[in-house]
C-alpha cells in the first residue's frame, strides 16, 4: 500500500530516542526527568506504520515501564487522514527493555497484543512549510479508552502534538470513580524533544 506523504511524516516525527531534559530542570516540581523510545516494528505493514514505546526515569532508565503499541494508519472516512491506533503488549515484562534494546522486539507478533479499540485517535495536520507539519490529536467522540494491566482496570485520556523535533504528551491516567486525572500530564503536557532519530522500516 503507498502511504500518504502525511502519514509517513507522522511515522518519521514519532520514531526516535526522546526526554524531557529542559522541561524537568526548569519545571522540577511537576516533571520527572523522562526518556521515551518509540521504536518502529514490523507490525500491520499492509497498511500502517507501527511503533514501540516505552518509557523510563532517567535515574532509573533499569526499569522502563508504559509498554505500548502505536499503529498509525490511514484514516477510516473521509474526514480523517491518519488515525492511531492504541495495543496493549499481552506479556508487557516479556518486552521490558525494548526501547533501548530493539532486538527484543524481532519476535513481536500481532497474535501477541490486545487491542484497545476506545484507544484510538484522530490526527490533525497543520502545513508549517513545504513538506513540515504539525500533528494534533484528539480522541473519537463518545469513546473511552481503558484497559486491564495487573490485574487493575485503568482509564487513560490519550493525546499528543508532534512536530520534526518535537513530542508532546498530554497523556493521563483518570481514576475511574472520580474522573479525575491521577498520573501523567496532570499539569501540562510532558514537552519532549528527540535527541535521536530511528528509521522507518
Amino acid at each position: 500500500m503507498n502511504f500518504s506523504p502525511q502519514l509517513i511524516a507522522l511515522g518519521e516525527y514519532l520514531a526516535g530516542e526522546f526526554d524531557n531534559r529542559e522541561q524537568a530542570i526548569g519545571e522540577p516540581v511537576w516533571y520527572v526527568h523522562l526518556r521515551m523510545w518509540q521504536r518502529p516494528v514490523n507490525l500491520f505493514t499492509e497498511d500502517s506504520i507501527t511503533l514501540f514505546a516505552e518509557q523510563a526515569n532517567v535515574i532509573n532508565l533499569d526499569q522502563p515501564y508504559r509498554q505500548r503499541i502505536i499503529r498509525l494508519r490511514q484514516g477510516s472516512n473521509s474526514n480523517t487522514s491518519v488515525e492511531v491506533q492504541y495495543y496493549m503488549p499481552q506479556d508487557p515484562d516479556a518486552l521490558r527493555g525494548a526501547g533501548h534494546n530493539p532486538a527484543l522486539l524481532n519476535t513481536l507478533t500481532a497474535e501477541q497484543l490486545d487491542l484497545l479499540p476506545g484507544c484510538i485517535l484522530t490526527v490533525n495536520q497543520e502545513t508549517l512549510a513545504p513538506d513540515r507539519y504539525k500533528f494534533t490529536t484528539t480522541p473519537l467522540p463518545e469513546t473511552r479508552c481503558s484497559f486491564t494491566y495487573l490485574g487493575n482496570s485503568m482509564d487513560v485520556s490519550l493525546g499528543f502534538e508532534a512536530t520534526a523535533a518535537e513530542f508532546y504528551s498530554y497523556d493521563k491516567g483518570i481514576d475511574p470513580t472520580t474522573r479525575k486525572a491521577t498520573w501523567g500530564a496532570i499539569m501540562g503536557p510532558y514537552r519532549y524533544t528527540k535527541r535521536n532519530q530511528y528509521l522507518i522500516r
